[in-house]
């Protein structure tokens, strides 16, 4: 579903929980300009830092708090988790691709360009999360981690709802095989996440699923899957991929967040 303030899309099953806001946060209605237009969240970008800072406070007060108190993190497409007991200074966020809270008002995000953003909320605990999942983070397990770090907050994977946001879909997700090796040496199954091009005969991932399969054998059960795909939609998401075909220098990226209000 699209808000009403038209620079957010939200998970349904999010929406219907009282005490929370969040948003998977299109490019549009931002400052920036250029390859960056308009929404860049990224401070890792080469984007004017100034306009990365008003755009991150437009995002801040659409989600009702201060830019202070946006959590974001310094992310490696790692497996760590990390907790927010309150928001730091964006200069010297944590390393890390997910972030949890059970502060009221402490919002935790994180920015993607193809990879999963996924949000995460225990509605009965009150401890919300953000996580990065790349197809590295993912396979060595920062859906485990985030949950197991919100569990440390006494969340119960069982209660949580799950919102996987814009990622880039199979179609156009072009992997090696050595890559899909990688994935079926670990784990025989997870052939079925590979389909391969009609065309070029190359293998083709399917992360969104992945990350959901994950999700679902962490105990989580209650996932959805906005199924938009970063690489086609173009007009309202940044794509890392789709800046490398088309030789641009840089890329934006859009920012997920949740807080608990």
């Amino acid at each position: 579903m699209i808000t009403d303030d038209k620079l957010r899309l939200q998970s349904a099953n999010l929406a219907e929980i009282d005490g929370i806001e969040h948003g998977f946060f299109t490019r549009l209605g931002g400052v920036s300009e250029g390859v960056y237009e308009s929404l860049n969240c990224g401070i890792g970008s080469r984007d004017v830092p100034d306009a990365v800072v008003q755009n991150r406070t437009r995002v801040s007060r659409l989600l009702g708090v201060a830019p202070a108190k946006l959590a974001t993190v310094y992310q490696k497409h790692s497996n760590v988790a990390v907790v927010a007991d309150e928001a730091w200074d964006p200069a010297q966020r944590p390393e890390a691709d997910a972030v949890v809270t059970a502060v009221p008002g402490t919002a935790v995000a994180i920015v993607t360009a193809d990879c999963a953003p996924v949000l995460l909320c225990d509605p009965q605990a009150r401890v919300v999360g953000a996580a990065h999942a790349g197809w590295r983070g993912a396979f060595t397990g920062i859906v485990e981690a985030t949950l197991k770090a919100m569990e440390g907050l006494g969340a119960d994977p069982k209660v949580v709802v799950a919102a996987i946001g814009p990622t880039i879909s199979q179609g156009a997700y072009e992997v090696g095989e050595d890559y899909k090796a990688r994935f079926i040496d670990a784990e025989t199954e997870s052939g079925v996440f590979f389909a391969n091009d009609e065309g070029t005969g190359e293998p083709h991932f399917d992360l969104p699923a992945y990350v959901s399969d994950r999700l679902r054998r962490a105990g989580v059960e209650r996932i959805s899957d906005l199924g938009i795909c970063t690489y086609y939609d173009e007009t309202r998401l940044y794509s890392y991929r789709r800046s490398q075909h088309h030789r641009e220098t840089d890329y934006g990226r859009q920012i997920s967040a949740i807080v608990l209000t």
